[in-house]
């Protein structure tokens, strides 16, 4: 049935929008074949050191967090495995902060949603947030991680490393902060964020060193993923190491970052965003939405417009506040109480506001596209993007057409075309088939 259309849309119903064609992207592609990576994962944990760190009769924590990294159950079974071979006894612990809405249950169904279950992954999923002190870091605070680690007999820190959404320092997402935001739940994520994001990057390694000092943390496994979402390699860092061995891979995780190819836009389209994608909904290293002044980079967008949340991300829309427009699609899959205890953790609000809301894909569109300041409104440069974690394929206005052949990596894929919606206004087409 077709939707009565409010007073509001008679303001952008005249709005022209552009046509669109489609542009391939291409990055460097090394990667580690999906078939192989249960061969690789065994190799670097039967270093001699690596291996020797786990004893018959041990019970191992093996932590696994919020994000949605490629191969993320896939990789955590074969540390499991492992383990088991060496006699030892594996349990999975969420290790996410404040997510899932700071609750077990939440956080157990985040790691189900990604696959990473009991029947699967053959060892037990212990989820609590409940967290006990284990020591003082050399400030003098308290440091606190999940009580079912720090009662285990050693913890493996199994993890992504990539460059972080809000700030910027020699140790972002990866392994200290795995441990000083991931294992601390709730309370140790407030803890380490009190500070705000202006200090993270002194805070991550001052939590984190405290727990590799005072933690049975035996090693960690830290993925580093290429620019298609996928997996390009694998290291195992014994905990004596971490230190030295984290800022070098962060590095490269940089270099293996994707982009989008044009560097501005009058107006950027996200066709879904969700915890799974990023932190922040939607990465803001590719996007350019970042919460804080502490880090830069992305596309320069005068407008963004958000059209949907990813089934992944279960109602957590946080990151919807740095855009400019969204539907009443995604206003009515909102989670408030899943959303809000992150943000108040993290002490950044700006990211659960809620922007204009319209009914409709076209309207939201329209509305961006309006309000954008000193632009040809009769050719306005549009990006859109299925997600900020898959831009291989974007979709750019008729206005770029003429540059791209300049542009090193980016090809055309089709000739500008309308945008098809239906008879609602929505995009026939949205996410990764665009």
């Amino acid at each position: 049935m077709k939707r009565e259309r409010p007073l509001v849309a008679s303001m952008v119903e005249q709005v022209k929008l552009p046509k669109m064609f489609r542009a391939r992207q291409a990055f460097p592609r090394p990667k580690i074949p999906v078939e192989e990576i249960p061969a690789r994962v065994r190799n670097i944990l039967e270093v001699k050191k690596i291996a020797a760190s786990i004893r018959p009769g041990m019970r191992i924590a093996i932590t696994a967090g919020s994000r949605g990294i490629a191969n993320a159950a896939r990789i955590t079974k074969c540390i499991a495995d492992f383990v088991k071979e060496r006699g030892g006894a594996p349990f999975v612990v969420p290790a996410m902060g404040s997510h899932g809405g700071a609750t077990a249950e939440g956080q157990r169904e985040i790691l189900a949603g990604y696959g990473i279950v009991e029947d699967y992954i053959g060892c037990p999923i212990c989820s609590s947030m409940e967290v006990v002190e284990i020591g003082k870091n050399e400030e003098g605070s308290a440091v606190f991680i999940d009580k079912f680690a720090a009662n285990a007999d050693g913890i493996i820190i199994n993890c992504r490393i990539k460059p972080h959404t809000a700030f910027r320092g020699p140790y972002e997402s990866g392994i200290m902060k795995m441990m000083a935001i991931g294992l601390g739940k709730q309370y140790g994520a407030e803890a380490c964020h009190e500070a705000g994001f202006k200090n993270m990057a002194k805070n991550v390694p001052l939590f984190g060193k405290a727990i590799l000092k005072y933690a049975p943390v035996l090693f960690a496994v830290a993925t580093i993923e290429n620019a298609y979402d996928e997996t390009c390699k694998l290291v195992a860092v014994p905990a004596d190491e971490v230190a030295e061995r984290e800022p070098p891979l962060l590095v490269e995780a940089f270099r293996l970052m994707p982009r989008i190819l044009v560097d501005s836009c009058d107006v950027l389209v996200v066709d879904h965003i969700g915890k799974n994608f990023s932190g922040d909904g939607m990465d803001p290293n590719i996007t350019g939405t970042f919460c804080t002044p502490y880090a830069t980079g992305g596309i320069k967008a005068q407008r963004v417009c958000v059209l949907d949340l990813s089934p992944e991300t279960h109602g957590n829309g946080i990151g919807l506040g740095y855009s400019s427009a969204t539907t009443m699609r995604v206003f009515k899959k909102l989670d408030l109480s899943s959303m809000y205890p992150n943000a108040i953790t993290c002490t950044v609000l700006g990211g659960v506001r809620i922007p204009i809301v319209m009914e409709s894909d076209r309207e939201a569109i329209a509305v961006c596209v309006k309000t954008c300041n000193e632009i040809d409104k009769s050719e306005p440069r549009i990006v859109r993007i299925p997600n900020s974690l898959h831009i291989e394929h974007i979709l750019l206005s008729e206005s770029y057409y003429g540059m791209v052949k300049n542009i090193v990596g980016l090809k055309i894929e089709s000739e500008p075309k309308e945008m098809k919606f239906d008879e609602n206004g929505d995009l026939l087409q949205r996410g990764q088939k665009i």
